[in-house]
């Protein structure tokens, strides 16, 4: 950052460029810094992490210039890594709307977080600092609340849309397109806008569609009706209660997750019908037709309430003949096989399946197709862009979009996490890296999953481990008794009794060759593994971690006698 003087506005993304979620991005003006979101990623390979967070590093050097935390909406890939970072650096005050600090103030109970100093905002609210201001306009999505933020600076004015749509038949409040206008009158320098659904042609589809498409399915059926969607999705779940009303059904959620908003989203007023909600018990005593089960599991995760339904392992619900299951939901990238599994099981328990087709407009996106995102472009007429929220080819799409509406190729910036703009006197360019990885966060421990760790695990899923236990007389310098071998997920021990005895073998030969006095225990464990490594390689074609345990009894027998 030596490169930047203090009249620059600096602006970096700690996370959500080339990747969809863990959005984070910053705006830093001489000794102020403003935070815009602090979501979560999960990672495409497990191994043991559960989530993925930015790296805060940068922000806890520059700690002391943090004025605030701004949320846009309350969608896990923009506030779950708040906990995490509370942990890590010192946020004087959040600004959320309504929604998300329900969300956000349940996150931090659940992690016994002490935290006081959450604001509600709406989008009359502005706020100023010494050198920066910042006001809100409402959006369209999937989650109530929903807000872009502008935030001008002596430079010029910022503004980012969060995730948006634009739907003009809402089941929500419209999307402020007259403030969103004003806005883009006074000028804007540069647009950060959400890039989620840039490859895809057209205008999303309206929320209504869905409402229309779930009450014909509602009004044919007799059976008990089970919906698997995204917890977060708080429009589709309102209207799902508004159509369980109409239609005389009452509901039984499945899913923490799925419990915890609807419970938070009752508490905030934006679904009614308190009374709707029932336990499992009782919607088994209930008629077929009365009943409606709300759960999780729409990606076919395994854990998940809908797939343990499936398999028929769920402790409170058994599929009957004349169920009928609709998935209100996309497939998330990566996810159709796991989604293929479950629906392949549900059909051959005989129960009616619905997924979002053509003929069946059962799920609809809360992220703005090409048209609307020319339309967002348009609104706010920016000097410059920089598409956020996207992966690369999305972000590359969204920049093209940007062309065509008459933002010179220059003027379009596809960066990657950590790549900083300098705004000077309204014209920005690339200046400098800052740093910006990925902290992997293993329950309650952040960070501790380094490179290596991840490395190792994945060397054992794929090729196992074996385990080398030996005892020596390093006096003598003799090896005590024979090598024993145990392995895990390498190969079966009962149907490969040839080769783990030619491993003993080999590393009988690697003791011997490296017994000394004094023993170098090191060079002793590098022969092993040296040795072992490669015969197992070229026998079996892999390479486990190979862990040698070596025990000197002279040692031990010495311990003994001193006790």
């Amino acid at each position: 950052m030596k490169i930047f003087n203090n009249e620059d506005t600096k602006i970096f993304a700690l996370g959500g460029l080339g990747e969809v979620g863990k959005n984070m991005y910053c705006v830093m003006h001489n000794n102020e810094l403003i935070i815009t979101d602090a979501g979560i990623t999960f990672p495409d390979e497990l191994m043991g992490v559960d989530y993925v967070i930015p790296d805060f590093s940068f922000l806890k050097k520059n700690e002391s210039k943090i004025k605030a935390l701004f949320i846009t909406h309350g969608h896990e890939d923009h506030i779950g890594a708040i906990p995490f970072l509370l942990q890590t650096v010192q946020i004087p005050i959040i600004y959320a709307p309504n929604q998300a600090v329900g969300l956000i103030k349940k996150k931090l109970e659940d992690r016994n977080i002490q935290y006081k100093n959450i604001v509600v905002y709406d989008e009359r609210k502005k706020i100023k600092f010494k050198n920066i201001e910042v006001e809100f306009f409402r959006t369209t999505h999937s989650i109530p609340d929903s807000h872009g933020i502008a935030i001008t600076t002596p430079n010029g004015t910022i503004v980012t849309t969060g995730d948006f749509k634009f739907d003009l038949t809402p089941i929500g409040p419209m999307t402020n397109i007259h403030k969103m206008a004003s806005i883009g009158k006074k000028g804007v320098t540069l647009l950060l806008s959400d890039s989620t659904n840039a490859l895809n042609e057209g205008m999303s589809a309206s929320e209504s569609r869905v409402d229309n498409a779930l009450q014909e399915i509602f009004r044919r059926k007799n059976g008990r009706i089970i919906i698997a969607t995204f917890a977060s999705n708080i429009y589709r779940l309102k209207h799902i209660v508004d159509t369980c009303k109409r239609n005389g059904r009452k509901i039984a959620t499945f899913g923490r997750s799925m419990e915890n908003n609807i419970e938070i989203s009752i508490q905030g007023g934006y679904i009614k019908h308190k009374d709707i909600f029932i336990t499992p018990e009782e919607a088994n005593h209930l008629p077929p037709n009365k009943v409606c089960l709300l759960c999780t599991g729409s990606q076919g995760e395994p854990l998940a309430a809908l797939s343990r339904i499936a398999n028929g392992v769920h402790r409170s619900i058994k599929l009957q003949p004349n169920d009928t299951v609709i998935f209100s939901s996309s497939a998330i990238p990566g996810n159709a096989l796991s989604i293929s599994r479950t629906i392949n099981k549900l059909y051959l328990q005989g129960v009616d399946v619905y997924t979002n087709t053509s003929l069946s407009d059962i799920h609809t996106s809360g992220h703005a197709y090409q048209e609307e995102l020319k339309l967002m472009i348009r609104l706010m007429k920016p000097k410059y862009l920089m598409p956020f929220h996207g992966e690369y080819r999305m972000l590359k799409q969204h920049a093209d979009l940007g062309i065509l509406c008459g933002i010179p190729k220059e003027n379009t910036f596809i960066l990657s996490n950590g790549e900083v703009l300098s705004m000077y006197k309204g014209n920005i360019k690339k200046a400098g890296m800052i740093p910006a990885g990925d902290v992997y966060v293993d329950g309650n421990r952040i960070g501790d999953v380094g490179a290596a760790v991840i490395k190792d695990r994945k060397i054992m899923a794929n090729d196992g481990i074996i385990i080398v236990i030996a005892n020596i007389d390093t006096k003598n310098t003799k090896l005590l008794g024979k090598v024993n071998i145990a392995t895990r997920g390498f190969v079966l021990v009962n149907e490969n009794e040839e080769l783990l005895h030619n491993l003993e073998q080999i590393c009988k030969n690697a003791i011997l060759s490296k017994l000394t006095v004094p023993v170098n225990y090191s060079d002793l464990k590098q022969e092993i593994i040296t040795q072992l490594s490669s015969y197992s390689y070229e026998k079996t074609g892999r390479k486990p971690i190979i862990l040698p345990v070596i025990m000197d009894i002279q040692k031990r027998k010495k311990e003994s006698i001193s006790l």
